[in-house]
């Protein structure tokens, strides 16, 4: 079965990424859209060091670790580990709140290239805890080789 990632699905455009801001009680900055931008239009999750990268002196570190800090705690990107345990970061789907994340899929990990996506069109398993336990949250990773690197 195969199935997508929605990694650079572009949800947008400038309108989308401002209102998305306006609705999370953040308010609308260059920085903040630019870091948007760049993590909507990757293949794959992005990691901090790779977004300093592309950003050059756009953006200070501790300016990028705040707005990152701050979209994942407002529920506008989920963060995933790779295969080094490097933080990565993708855009959440539109039903995730502060602390209260939806992102519920697959995260597929490739052992050649280290990308980590998304794969949302995979159907999570029913996971039940005993009585008495509170399930927060599912992560499931699946690690191979993606399609660039076959």
């Amino acid at each position: 079965m195969e199935a997508s990632h929605h990694i650079g699905s572009s949800h947008g455009n400038r309108q989308y990424f401002e209102q998305l801001l306006r609705a999370n009680q953040l308010r609308v900055t260059k920085p903040r859209l630019r870091v948007l931008d760049i993590i909507d239009h990757k293949e794959s999750a992005i990691s901090q060091p790779d977004l300093e990268k592309i950003l050059g002196n756009d953006i200070d570190r501790v300016t990028l670790y705040r707005i990152l800090a701050s979209f994942e705690e407002k529920g506008i990107l989920h963060k995933v580990f790779d295969l080094n345990g490097t933080a990565t970061y993708a855009i959440c789907s539109t039903e995730c709140t502060s602390h209260h994340h939806h992102d519920q899929h697959v995260h597929f990990i490739c052992s050649s290239c280290n990308s980590v996506f998304c794969l949302d069109e995979i159907t999570m398993p029913n996971i039940r805890v005993p009585s008495g336990f509170a399930l927060h949250s599912i992560a499931i990773n699946a690690v191979g080789i993606c399609d660039k690197c076959q």
